[in-house]
């Protein structure tokens, strides 16, 4: 039996109308396109575990890959320092770019934590989205249990994406 890719299997779990792939880093559902991102369980983990261990302030980092899956993740020091808002450290993405780039990647996004607050990008993150091919992942901390959510920001407008991990 042939295997299936991460984005076969969430299509296939999901009661939805067929989906089919417009390219690698989108599926086109109902004639419109829904971006994706895909990220390894142990990546994820990484991610997660990062933001936890920044508490009480928010924590950042930098993901690598290709063709909207992450292949790597790069925690960061968040230079602002603060509980509100994140900088990530200029020598960690510095570090992050050269890195992924010796590894054959490009760097793809960031992360960054909301401590009390959902998975929302604020109007902060909004304006301080420089890239509209880049992923901006956030992780709430504010429940029990860590949520993550991705969104890609173009013009000023945060739109959600699917966030597929796989296995």
């Amino acid at each position: 039996m042939p295997t299936r890719s991460a984005r076969d299997q969430a299509v296939q779990d999901r009661s939805a109308p067929p989906v089919r792939r417009a390219h690698s880093c989108s599926l086109v559902r109902n004639g419109s396109f829904i971006s994706v991102l895909i990220v390894p369980r142990d990546l994820w983990d990484r991610i997660v575990a990062h933001c936890l261990d920044g508490l009480p302030l928010e924590a950042c980092g930098l993901l690598a890959g290709r063709d909207g899956e992450v292949c790597e993740v790069y925690p960061a020091a968040n230079a602002a320092r603060s509980a509100r808002v994140y900088t990530v450290e200029p020598r960690d993405l510095l570090h992050a770019d050269r890195a992924a780039d010796a590894a054959g990647l490009s760097l793809i996004g960031v992360w960054h934590s909301h401590t009390h607050s959902p998975a929302y990008p604020s109007p902060t993150d909004v304006a301080q989205a420089p890239d509209p091919d880049w992923h901006y992942v956030i992780v709430s901390l504010s429940d029990l249990e860590p949520v993550l959510r991705s969104y890609r920001v173009v013009a000023g407008a945060a739109e959600e994406e699917a966030v597929v991990v796989s296995a």
